[in-house]
């Protein structure tokens, strides 16, 4: 399986060990996606864009020495990337973000870079970040091409991820992520976030909504309680092993998954590449930042 992944990368500044001391290092939902299915063998391509500068040279390193493509990433000159801060309680994060001048929300901006991006995947992976960071033409630019890349047998896999500081208003974004629902294959909301803002009372009700809206497939994180999945012909759950040293939650969702698709990617059951999502998911929220080299795949 051929995966494109499509969104923003940004440079992250991490709590290190010693209090106070931050490391550098680049992250974001769908790159962290992409870089741990790199790990597990899947083939992997990114697209976004960059700017000129150093900062922008040292993530394309990054990109490559972590095993993801970067044929489809755009440079634009003047241009730079995003920048964001984490900060740790008791092993949950907040985040704090400067990415007004990212690239990234030009991503779009070639459709026939797009075209051609998406010719080449099996399956292609976005989140509504990606969705959120583009301008509403833009977004539409990005639409229509998902829209003839699935008509042409791409399996498109979609994170909601719901951001509502990254949109004008609530309903923006939930009218957006419907949208993006109805040409879904493969949906991977999480309940807590779908619950907030669709009001919706348990996993299964996220599901039905997902499937009613289109989606063939709806996968439904909940935290430490068993992720729902939902076919045409069948649902079931996979229970989640508890996990006793959470260091930092970040990239727990996007860590997920990546061992689920790179799962479906190698011909697991369906039950078990869920589990292998939870278990990757188990492993690198143990770690500190997003992406955890030390985690055995």
């Amino acid at each position: 399986m051929r995966v494109l992944s499509i969104g923003e990368c940004m440079a992250e500044l991490a709590p290190a060990p010693n209090p106070g001391d931050y490391r550098l290092g680049f992250a974001g939902d769908t790159f962290n996606t992409a870089w741990y299915l790199a790990r597990l063998g899947v083939a992997v391509e990114y697209l976004t864009a960059v700017g000129d500068d150093a900062i922008s040279d040292r993530m394309l390193a990054a990109m490559q020495a972590g095993g993801v493509g970067t044929a489809h990433v755009a440079r634009l000159p003047g241009s730079t990337v995003g920048l964001y801060l984490i900060t740790l309680a008791d092993g949950e994060r907040s985040f704090s973000y400067w990415r007004g001048q990212s690239a990234a929300r030009r991503l779009a901006d070639d459709p026939a870079r797009l075209t051609a991006a998406m010719a080449e995947a099996d399956t292609i992976y976005l989140s509504g970040i990606t969705l959120a960071i583009l301008a509403p033409d833009a977004r539409a630019t990005l639409i229509a091409a998902l829209d003839a890349a699935r008509r042409h047998g791409a399996t498109i896999a979609f994170d909601p991820n719901l951001r509502p500081r990254l949109w004008p208003d609530a309903a923006s974004m939930t009218q957006a992520i419907m949208e993006m629902a109805a040409r879904t294959d493969i949906a991977l909301p999480s309940h807590e976030d779908e619950a907030t803002w669709f009001g919706d009372a348990d996993p299964a009700a996220t599901a039905a909504r997902y499937a009613e809206a289109g989606a063939r497939l709806v996968v439904v994180k909940d935290g430490a309680n068993p992720v729902l999945w939902r076919s045409p012909d069948a649902d079931g759950t996979v229970p989640v092993a508890p996990v006793q040293d959470v260091v930092d939650t970040t990239a727990a969702g996007d860590s997920f998954n990546a061992g689920f698709l790179a799962g479906l990617a190698q011909g697991a059951p369906l039950p078990d590449a869920i589990a292998r999502g939870c278990h990757l998911s188990a492993q690198v929220v143990q770690g500190r930042g997003a992406l955890v080299e030390t985690v055995p795949v």
